[in-house]
């Protein structure tokens, strides 16, 4: 989901992640280093308890959903990475269904 800027003298285009896979967070932020991008924000909020929420990561990750909020001063960059991650879950997906059969 795109975050637009209000206004005008604002260069940075924002893309918030929610739910981020926690299995390919690693290669996710590799991905938004190497296309220019920065990670604005990087949370842990409790799927049980929507007032708990860690800027770092807990001790048992277990319950938790990862949101991130990436900015860029290009939005082609933005909508890249968001290709990319899409992309990688529906390969992961493809591939434990060959498994499954």
């Amino acid at each position: 989901m795109f975050i637009g800027n209000s206004c005008n003298d604002c260069i940075y285009n924002r893309l918030e992640m929610k739910n981020v896979d926690k299995n390919i967070l690693d290669w996710f932020e590799d991905i938004i280093d190497e296309n220019k991008c920065k990670i604005e924000r990087k949370e842990w909020k409790s799927k049980y308890n929507s007032y708990v929420v860690y800027d770092y990561e807990p001790f048992c990750t277990e319950g938790f959903e990862i949101n991130l909020v990436i900015s860029s001063r290009d939005r082609s960059y933005l909508n890249f990475i968001k290709y990319l991650y899409d992309e990688k879950l529906s390969t992961i997906e493809f591939l434990n269904n060959c498994i499954s059969m």
